[in-house]
Formats: structure tokens, C-alpha cells, sequence
């Protein structure tokens, strides 16, 4: 009998050890979406025909960075498409403050979120922050354009390599269809790159301009523009007051 109730008594524990493990580990589950993303963000004026609500991993006092998400929503409020970004970035202004689980609205300025139609082709595109990988650590994007075979956003992998190479992200000249870049080296080198979108194919690099301004009294610029299919080098100097009229 003694033996017979040991076992028993033995039995049930490890029975009731594997429930609370099992228990434990479902509320773990459950958990794990509200742990990751707490804090939330909505994004309404950035864009004519969508919204978007974004969750993030870490936030601090004056704003977030890290892992974080991008629903896209739609004007009858239904999901269209969710983004993965490896280090959204935001600020906030100085009477916001992140708590989990409340919504806080945010204007388009401080929106990790750009939408714009960056191939011209008529419909928004979407340019989600990933970091700080620009020149100069500036801002980077990673950027989708809506495929409309698929009907959804696709990424880019040329827009998104521009969008991470230069200082922050590229212009569109809608007029012209041309996609212009910044950057900068040292103190007193200034750059400006635009790209050409073709229909199907992809960019054409059809513009540097180097501006020298390391001498004070003027400014040296080398411009270099592709025109029909050749490239064409100009130099040009001006007086410094003149130049930045």
C-alpha cells in the first residue's frame, strides 16, 4: 500500500509539473505580441489614400528605435499590406510621451513612414525608415513600389540602395521624372546626383554636380550630365557672394 500511494503521490506531481509548464508557456505565447511592438503609433496625414499604424520595440524619452512594424491601412480602414523594419527611428515632439498600449498620433514630419510616387507611374509608393546607414549617418529607407499585377507594395532594391547611400531621402521632380540625391564629404564638398527612372528598366544616373566651397571667397562647380548617352563635364567658377544668392 505505502509503495502503491508513492506512486501515485509521484505520478501526480509530475502531472501537475508538466500542466503548470504547459500553462506557463501558453501565457508566454499569448504574451509574446503584447510584449513586442507595446508601444503604437498612428500615422494619418502622410498619405491621400492610406494610413498607418506603426509598433515599435524601444522608446525612450525622446523618441524610438529598433524592430518594429508598419500596418498599412486603407480609407474603409481594412489592412492592406504589414512592412519589417530592422531599426525604425522616430522622434517625438515635447508633449508626447511613449507608454505601452496607447496610440499616440504622430504628424508626417515625425513619421518613419514617407509615401510619394517614387517610379512616376501614377499610384503611392511607400519608404519605411530602417536606421541610420545614409551619409553622414543619415536617415535610410527601405522602399516598396505598388506592383499593380500583384497588388501590393514590392521592394525596390534600387530605390532602396539610393535611399540608404546619400544624405536622407532622395527628391522626387515629378515634372522631369527624376529622382535627386544629396551627400557631402568633409567640410566643404556638397553633392548632388539625379537618376532617371525608365518605365520597366529601372535608373540611369544622368547628373553629378560637385560644389567646392573650401575657398571662401568662391565656389567651384563641376557638373557632369549625361546628354544623349554621352557624358558632358562643365566647370564653372563663381564668387562666393554671388553663388549663394
Amino acid at each position: 500500500m505505502e509503495i502503491f500511494t508513492e506512486t501515485v503521490e509521484f505520478t501526480f506531481t509530475i502531472t501537475m509539473n508538466i500542466l503548470n509548464y504547459y500553462k506557463g508557456l501558453s501565457a508566454f505565447i499569448l504574451l509574446g505580441p503584447v510584449c513586442f511592438g507595446q508601444y503604437q503609433f498612428e500615422v494619418k496625414d502622410a498619405s491621400k489614400s492610406y494610413d498607418a499604424v506603426i509598433h515599435i520595440e524601444n522608446c525612450y524619452n525622446d523618441g524610438c528605435m529598433g524592430k518594429g512594424t508598419v500596418e498599412l491601412f486603407d480609407n474603409k480602414n481594412a489592412k492592406v499590406q504589414t512592412f519589417t523594419s530592422d531599426n525604425l527611428v522616430l522622434s517625438f515632439e515635447n508633449d508626447q510621451k511613449p507608454m505601452p498600449g496607447k496610440m499616440i498620433q504622430l504628424n508626417k514630419e515625425q513619421s518613419p513612414v514617407v509615401f510619394d510616387d517614387f517610379n512616376f507611374d501614377g499610384t503611392e509608393d511607400i519608404a519605411i525608415r530602417n536606421g541610420n546607414l545614409g551619409n553622414y549617418s543619415s536617415a535610410s529607407y527601405d522602399v516598396y513600389v505598388f506592383n499593380s499585377t500583384r497588388m501590393a507594395f514590392v521592394k525596390s532594391k534600387e530605390l532602396t540602395d539610393i535611399a540608404s547611400s546619400y544624405f536622407d531621402l532622395f527628391e522626387t521632380d515629378p515634372v522631369r521624372k527624376r529622382l535627386i540625391c544629396y551627400g557631402k564629404s568633409g567640410c566643404c564638398n556638397f553633392f548632388t546626383t539625379e537618376y532617371r527612372v525608365i518605365p520597366n528598366k529601372g535608373l540611369d544616373k544622368v547628373l553629378e554636380k560637385e560644389e567646392d566651397k573650401s575657398d571662401e571667397r568662391y565656389v567651384k562647380v563641376i557638373t557632369q550630365e549625361k546628354i544623349n548617352n554621352k557624358w558632358v563635364t562643365k566647370t564653372k567658377v563663381y564668387p562666393a557672394e554671388e553663388y549663394h544668392k
